[in-house]
């Protein structure tokens, strides 16, 4: 699962385009790699690259790169499965729903690193039909521009839970971040993000999602505290030579 940027908008149309290099802990093949990869802490080294277009936003357009390296480490009768979410990319105008950014300051745009999250979750080994992990995240202030981070460190909890299915998967990734330390000339931080995400499997690999990443700014009006994209798109797990390789395309 990846977290996406929310600008402010009256109409914006965002196309992701997601490419995951994976190399499985344990040997998963066919429709056991398809279910591990729909499975946020699942015991399987991951690498994803997601591309985000955005267009018609108020304060304009933004191309984003998100690397999201996930790497489980199994320790005893837990797994202790390490995400984090560097995101690097140009925009036009300030970002609002960038995790650990809910209230950037005014100005033009700006290129180069974001905030770098952090997120550690300890999920049991041995699970029934729900699955899930709970754990720390962090923020850090490492954005080379105002215009792309919080200024602020900040640090909350973050839970995943879900089901899986011969069909597919279906469950729910939830964070808190709260600022504690940082710039004091920067606003607070205060946000929930939401993740809700749905997988139908279909032949050969393929599968159809909706990923949906909605955000809530506490610091902020009730007017314009929530971003809520919706949307939906497909994606395929195959395999080049003995690389397997997961690929989606979404639009929001």
């Amino acid at each position: 699962m990846l977290w996406m940027v929310g600008r402010q908008r009256n109409t914006l149309f965002e196309i992701g385009l997601l490419a995951f290099f994976l190399l499985p802990f344990q040997v998963a093949q066919g429709d056991d790699l398809r279910s591990a990869v729909q499975n946020p802490i699942s015991s399987l080294i991951s690498l994803p690259f997601k591309f985000t277009f955005e267009n018609d936003a108020v304060n304009g357009d933004a191309n984003i790169l998100n690397i999201n390296p996930v790497v489980p480490i199994t320790v005893g009768d837990w797994n202790l499965v390490n995400r984090a979410l560097v995101p690097v990319g140009e925009v036009d105008g300030p970002i609002t729903g960038l995790p650990g950014n809910p209230s950037p300051i005014p100005g033009g745009g700006a290129s180069g690193l974001g905030d770098i999250n952090y997120s550690l979750y300890f999920s049991p080994v041995k699970t029934g039909k729900l699955i899930w992990g709970l754990g720390p995240s962090l923020t850090m202030p490492t954005a080379s521009d105002d215009q792309l981070g919080a200024g602020k460190w900040s640090g909350g909890l973050s839970a995943v839970g879900l089901t899986q299915y011969g069909w597919g998967s279906m469950g729910l990734l939830a964070r808190q971040l709260w600022s504690f330390a940082g710039d004091d000339n920067r606003a607070d931080v205060s946000q929930l993000l939401l993740e809700p995400f749905l997988n139908y499997n279909l032949d050969k690999g393929w599968f159809l999602l909706t990923d949906i990443v909605a955000t809530a700014n506490w610091e902020a009006d009730s007017s314009n505290r929530w971003t809520i994209p919706l949307g939906a798109g497909f994606g395929r797990v195959f395999k080049v030579g003995k690389q397997p390789i997961n690929s989606r395309l979404e639009a929001y």
